[in-house]
């Protein structure tokens, strides 16, 4: 059974790899591949909020999260940008600064692509702006429904939801017919719960004992997803 049959995973992901397609050989080859491939380790910072951006990043491997952090450092993460995917764009479009930060979530190989040579291929394709166009507004809403539902969920709902979501995040490393393995710390989970590292450790057990997930070490396994959805509270 396809999971967008039983829960509304569309309302909570979006993805840049449409507006790499829309891009003909010799814009991909002049915006990607004549890049250099830098190596990031997991935490070390991809670019930090309130800088001005002098270009945008190409994820080749790994997973990079976005996040604001607040006077205590305690992160609120707003989404992962998966391999394959472009981040960093927002503030060039709008000629501003970075309003968030981005930091690597695990090991990671990234191409830096020059504000220039970005908006030179953008100038030169209309296809490459309508589809930018289409993934910024399916972003807005996917924060938007994140933002007005998280705002009412209790915590164990708010957990079920994030494993949901990564659930499809990691999903793209894993072999079809194989277990998704979701390598995430429990700092960082809670991150994008929003909610205690403590509440998650304590419900990642309750998960457990309810034959809902398996864990080894930071791995989290989802053995029963109808049971993890109906903790959402999304059924019906």
């Amino acid at each position: 059974m396809s999971l967008d049959a039983i829960f509304p995973i569309k309302n909570w992901y979006f993805s840049t790899q449409s507006v790499l397609d829309s891009l003909s050989e010799d814009d991909y080859a002049f915006l990607i591949s004549r890049q250099e491939k830098q190596k990031y380790k997991k935490g070390e910072v991809i670019y930090k909020e309130g800088v001005f951006p002098s270009g945008l990043f190409f994820i080749h491997y790994g997973k990079v999260k976005k996040y604001k952090a607040d006077q205590n450092d305690r992160e609120q993460i707003l989404y992962i940008i998966n391999k394959g995917e472009l981040i960093g764009y927002h503030p060039i479009l709008a000629e501003e600064r970075y309003t968030d930060s981005a930091s690597a979530l695990q090991s990671c190989v990234i191409s830096f692509i020059p504000k220039e040579d970005f908006l030179t291929v953008l100038n030169r394709s209309p296809l490459l702006n309508k589809r930018l166009l289409k993934v910024l507004s399916n972003e807005l809403a996917v924060f938007a429904n994140k933002i007005s539902i998280f705002g009412q969920r209790t915590a164990v709902e708010r957990l079920a939801i994030a494993l949901i979501i990564l659930r499809e995040k990691f999903k793209i490393d894993t072999i079809e017919n194989k277990v998704i393995q979701i390598d995430i710390s429990r700092n960082d989970l809670a991150g994008i719960a929003g909610i205690a590292t403590e509440n998650v450790i304590r419900l990642l057990k309750d998960f457990k004992s309810e034959g809902i997930i398996s864990t080894t070490g930071r791995i989290i396994q989802i053995l029963d997803i109808i049971k993890l959805i109906q903790r959402s509270n999304y059924v019906g």
